[in-house]
């Protein structure tokens, strides 16, 4: 056992030097008027606009940066007459090009499909209304809503049907009747299942704010101090260390609290000899994190420090199935089979119940996304690449509780089964003698 570690330096890219993405407004040359806009449009292009070998040494900087995304933004960047030239020059750099033209006549289909055989990745378009006339209105020009839709030759439009309230689907009827709209249910959330590199490295970064986070309040924690001032206090060490946002609502529960699986922290003092369940997130660039640590505030007893390592088995458990599936190149398991390991092996030891929520699941830019890990999961394989998080615990109601959490990056083809949140998972010492 011991009182404090510290958190190894995280791989990858450092974001001080290269950040999540690049934007280049290539043109203020745009023939609407929105009321958004930063680049002062005009309808012609500035005399001081960059030309297409400037535009090409630009390019030569952004791809030493290794930034994940390089966006090409305006004005209209479909005004420039070598915006082909300059995203097919982009990607034999190995940048990855996204470009968010203008919904205006300029915008055709010919013109999106250029776009993408010049090797751009990503195409950002904005609806800025539920109507014509708000959206209209927001471009500064009339038919702009009609002439958005008309680039896209839409006659159906995947809706997703469980998050659009009633009255917005009517509105949306009613502002295109000529265009189907079709309930998309389990679409978007399969596609978001799914992690490209640059999510992944989003929740890692998230996950390296909460792991400098928890590592900062350690020796803050003492017998005496509230539950609710701690979660004040882990807030500000993530806000302050890089973090836009929490992803939820920091939990802090000691004692009989933290048998709560999802409690919220009070005005209760910690008290020596008890256990303190933390569970929190980060969100960076969108992207979030979530982890779960149990501590022990002074030494544990034999009973809690067995419980401690009935989880922590439990968890390294489905850890291990998930490595060994990756390691040996079978199948990916299904949730429902991954949570069924962990879960099997609390009920062997036969000392104390296993966790009734499930085991796991997606995380991005929602807390909670597919994949699912339950025993209420679907008999289908596990996505890859994907992250999700391993969280067995067991909770003795009125006594104590311990939950275990780390986020798992799983990229089969890859041959990766990591580990995102570093924090260690020792048993970990505070506030009392032994710290």
């Amino acid at each position: 056992m011991q009182p404090m570690h510290q958190i190894p330096a995280r791989g990858g890219l450092n974001y001080d030097e290269a950040p999540f993405l690049a934007i280049w407004e290539i043109t203020q040359s745009c023939d609407l008027a929105c009321k958004h806009c930063r680049a002062a449009a005009q309808p012609i292009a500035h005399p001081d606009q960059l030309t297409t070998e400037e535009g090409k040494a630009l390019i030569d900087q952004i791809a030493d940066m290794h930034v994940p995304i390089f966006v090409f933004t305006g004005g209209d960047p479909l005004k420039r007459q070598d915006i082909y030239e300059l995203i097919r020059y982009a990607c034999s750099k190995d940048v990855k090009v996204a470009v968010t033209p203008s919904a205006t006549p300029l915008l055709t289909r010919e013109a999106i499909f250029k776009m993408k055989e010049a090797g751009a990745v990503r195409l950002g378009i904005s609806l800025d209304g539920s109507c014509p006339e708000i959206h209209d209105n927001f471009r500064g020009l009339p038919g702009a809503w009609a002439r958005l839709l008309a680039s896209h030759g839409a006659k159906r439009v995947g809706m997703e049907a469980d998050a659009i309230p009633h009255g917005l689907w009517t509105k949306l009827v009613e502002a295109a009747p000529d265009v189907e709209l079709v309930p998309a249910d389990g679409w978007v959330e399969a596609m978001r299942a799914v992690k490209t590199r640059d999510e992944v490295e989003r929740i890692a970064a998230a996950c390296a704010v909460a792991d400098r986070a928890l590592a900062a309040l350690l020796p803050e924690i003492r017998p005496g101090v509230t539950e609710h001032d701690l979660a004040l206090r882990l807030e500000m060490l993530m806000r302050t260390g890089g973090a836009e946002c929490l992803a939820f609502d920091v939990a802090c529960l000691a004692g009989p609290e933290a048998a709560l699986p999802h409690g919220s922290p009070g005005d209760r003092p910690v008290l020596d000899g008890a256990v303190l369940l933390f569970d929190f997130g980060a969100q960076v660039a969108g992207y979030r994190s979530d982890m779960t640590r149990t501590l022990f505030v002074g030494e544990p007893n034999a009973r809690d420090l067995g419980v401690y390592e009935t989880v922590a088995r439990s968890q390294q458990a489905a850890i291990d199935a998930l490595t060994a599936a990756v390691r040996d190149g079978v199948a990916m398991p299904d949730g429902k089979s991954v949570d069924a390991i962990a879960r099997e092996l609390i009920a062997r030891d036969g000392r104390w119940p296993a966790y009734g929520h499930g085991l796991g699941h997606g995380i991005g830019l929602a807390t909670h996304e597919e994949p699912r890990l339950s025993r209420s999961a679907p008999e289908t394989r596990l996505p890859s690449p994907t992250v999700f998080s391993v969280e067995p615990g067991i909770y003795l109601e009125g006594e104590m509780g311990v939950r275990i959490e780390d986020l798992v990056h799983l990229d089969a083809a890859a041959g990766v089964c990591d580990l995102l949140t570093l924090f260690p998972r020792d048993v970990i010492v505070v506030g009392g003698a032994a710290s």
